[in-house]
């Protein structure tokens, strides 16, 4: 009875894992509690602005709490609501975003020749050329752990 027990879905647990989109390798992997962050940072190439999206995990998904899009100047970006999000990916100019809940369970990254994406989990940053090359693209999946899982995820792989 213990051996399926340990099977289930930890409900209070994400695994978020970085594959390299071509081959399916694996480049990192870890198992979360629910809350602790995941924080990726870029540089959007038509606008020239470091980005800045917080992710939190979530029962068994990745949800994007808040973005920025820092202002060049060196000044606090302005505050927007959720709503505005959407069109300010696509317009530009800073602003800053919270209480998105926006959640995902996959996403696609493709490495551009400016935004030198990277992503910092638990205090290890994955760096995505330097795992992919330029060009090259990253999957982010999130699920739902074992509880298994759980008890032998110490330290990330």
């Amino acid at each position: 009875m213990l051996g399926v027990l340990s099977l289930l879905p930890a409900g209070t647990h994400t695994r978020i894992a970085l594959t390299e989109a071509e081959t399916g390798r694996r480049i990192f992997s870890a198992v979360l509690r629910d809350g602790e962050q995941a924080v990726l940072v870029w540089k959007n190439s038509l606008f020239g602005l470091d980005v800045t999206e917080v992710f939190q995990a979530r029962r068994g998904a990745i949800v994007l709490d808040q973005v920025t899009f820092a202002d060049p100047r060196g000044l606090p970006p302005p505050a927007v609501t959720p709503s505005d999000i959407e069109d300010l990916y696509h317009t530009g100019g800073p602003f800053t975003a919270s209480g998105l809940g926006k959640s995902f369970s996959r996403v696609v990254y493709r490495v551009g020749e400016i935004g030198n994406p990277r992503i910092t989990v638990r205090g290890r940053e994955v760096v995505f050329t330097q795992e992919v090359g330029f060009g090259g693209g990253v999957i982010l999946t999130a699920t739902a752990p074992s509880w298994l899982e759980v008890v032998f995820s110490a330290s990330p792989l």
